[in-house]
């Protein structure tokens, strides 16, 4: 049985998300996707939702729900899946950095402590959710001396921009931690294992 087979749908799922990283993760499982970025106000919804003492994981959560029915209004009967991901590390929470100083600054804050990431996903049609759930994971950082962020920032390049906690664990992100509790799927920002559930549940994998 070839990949493609264990797809039941005619038309790909819709990725509602820019990410490489998550397109690669659903097209070695067999799912076949469309991309369309979603236009939503990120920060503006993270800033409603710290008004309201939501918690990194539930701005995940939040952030995936807005994402994907954004993108199902626009696709009518199309099942689209959105993803979020936040770091929180001692009640901050943090952000893809802007720049490679402003990486290294992120670096030298969560060096040495343990941080918390949660990779939400929701899965909707004409714009209702009708699937969703979040993972964590903990990881901790090992101290970082200054030496080793500049070296590891100039080695890194520009990728460690595209990464909440600017590291790439499935490179050379691996020489930052000590140790990591939670799948490899949820650090890399897609709960995977659940949002295979949620698409057999939905009829659109074989079972």
């Amino acid at each position: 049985m070839s990949a493609a087979s264990l797809w039941r749908r005619s038309e790909p799922l819709i990725l509602a998300s820019g990410s490489t990283t998550r397109r690669a993760m659903l097209l070695a499982a067999g799912i076949p996707v469309d991309i369309v970025k979603p236009e939503v106000d990120e920060r503006g919804i993270e800033a409603g939702l710290a008004g309201q003492g939501a918690s990194a994981r539930e701005v995940a959560q939040a952030l995936a729900v807005a994402k994907a029915q954004a993108v199902a209004q626009e696709r009518p009967g199309r099942l689209v899946l959105a993803a979020d991901q936040t770091l929180a590390c001692d009640g901050a929470n943090f952000h893809k950095p802007a720049d490679s100083a402003a990486a290294a600054a992120q670096l030298a804050s969560l060096g040495g402590r343990t941080h918390h990431l949660h990779s939400a996903f929701a899965l909707a049609r004409d714009g209702e959710v009708v699937d969703d759930g979040v993972a964590s994971a903990s990881l901790v950082m090992r101290a970082l001396s200054p030496d080793f962020i500049a070296a590891y920032c100039a080695a890194a390049g520009p990728a460690i921009l595209q990464s909440v906690g600017a590291y790439q664990i499935e490179g050379l992100g691996a020489q930052l931690f000590e140790s990591i509790e939670g799948d490899h799927f949820t650090i890399l920002g897609l709960p995977l294992l659940p949002v295979l559930a949620a698409l057999r549940r939905q009829g659109c994998l074989v079972s």
